[in-house]
């Protein structure tokens, strides 16, 4: 697995961040070929370890600052998980 831990600008906000920008704060891909990416979306975040993994297959994944998931298999189907479910 490949780690680049520079900082970033603030990005754009995701599905379950409600609209916060964040900053990456490390990054990198897995033997896999999968890229992912860890985010500060500051100290008010309910999880403290919000990341994004980008699949090869066209999948991605959120764990959103709020506790909350968010799924998308890359064919036009996706699955949001509240947060504490």
């Amino acid at each position: 697995m490949t780690k680049d831990s520079s900082a970033s600008q603030p990005q754009s906000s995701t599905p379950g961040s409600q609209g916060k920008d964040y900053i990456v704060t490390n990054r990198g891909t897995n033997n896999e070929g999968n890229r992912w990416c860890t985010r500060d979306y500051g100290t008010d975040s309910a999880n403290s370890n919000p990341y994004h993994y980008s699949n090869t297959d066209g999948s991605y994944y959120y764990s959103n600052p709020d506790g909350s998931k968010y799924y998308n298999d890359g064919q036009g189907n996706a699955k949001y998980t509240p947060p504490g479910k």
